[in-house]
């Protein structure tokens, strides 16, 4: 049977996908990472959703997805030996921080607490905030690495 509708989304999602895939194959790897860090705020705002519904499923689906995006997208992102001893300590610090992150997605998984996603999602913020400000592409970057480097700023 020809549904106009289902065909007309079926399009739409297959140029949205060759939108997305063009965008990839074309990105910076500093954009990439950024996409990554997008990626997984958008799974726990669905994961949120989901929660609030009860549909238990689709909420371990999403949690899924941003967990996977943290394990294999954005911890592997990272040399593990960045050059010197600072970078090391910030390297080991901030794959302490996606294990965290990884962990607290997983608790509010099991206990089904937004609290929890709010925590993981507030994180995940604050690195990604921080990794948006040195983009290299960007003109304010180069104006406030003249002015200092920018600060990770970790709580509330």
């Amino acid at each position: 049977m020809y549904e106009p509708n289902s065909m007309a989304r079926s399009g739409a999602n297959v140029y949205a996908r060759v939108g997305l895939e063009t965008g990839i194959m074309s990105a910076t790897p500093h954009h990439l990472i950024t996409l990554l860090f997008k990626g997984a705020k958008a799974a726990i705002v669905m994961a949120r959703h989901h929660m609030a519904q009860g549909e238990i499923a689709a909420k371990g689906k999403a949690l899924s997805k941003a967990i996977n995006i943290i394990d294999s997208g954005l911890k592997p992102s990272f040399e593990a030996e960045a050059g010197d001893v600072a970078g090391t300590a910030l390297v080991a610090n901030l794959m302490a921080l996606y294990d965290y992150i990884v962990k607290t997605l997983m608790r509010a998984n099991l206990r089904n607490d937004p609290a929890l996603l709010d925590e993981a999602d507030r994180l995940l913020e604050n690195v990604a905030s921080a990794w948006r400000e040195i983009d290299p592409h960007e003109p304010h970057a180069a104006r406030d690495a003249a002015n200092g480097p920018a600060r990770l700023s970790i709580g509330a």
